[in-house]
């Protein structure tokens, strides 16, 4: 007898949804904070080029790990709570240094 092949599992599109969505947050906020607390500071001169152009290798990175979750719930929390740290460590250097 074959086997059948599996189905698409549904929790996919959760996981794509917060690839997606949290890991473009994910990665704004980890290139802000690169960009406040990197070498030079804010007022490096052409760090914005290179934080703009870093922006989408970390979004991709995330993306491409986002599907080694167990389930597309346990993708959005740790994705979620990510985010939150990384926005939180990133308005309190902002607030620290600016």
């Amino acid at each position: 007898m074959s086997a059948k092949p599996d189905a698409i599992r549904p929790d996919w599109w959760s996981k794509t949804f917060a690839g997606a969505v949290l890991g473009a947050t994910l990665a704004l906020a980890l290139a802000g904070l690169f960009a406040w607390a990197g070498p030079g500071g804010i007022n490096a001169p052409e760090k914005a080029q290179f934080v703009m152009w870093i922006m989408a290798p970390l979004w991709m990175a995330v993306f491409s790990t986002v599907y080694l979750f167990r389930s597309g719930l346990r993708a959005v929390l740790w994705l979620g709570g990510a985010n939150v740290a990384a926005y939180s460590l990133l308005f309190y250097i902002r607030s620290s240094l600016g």
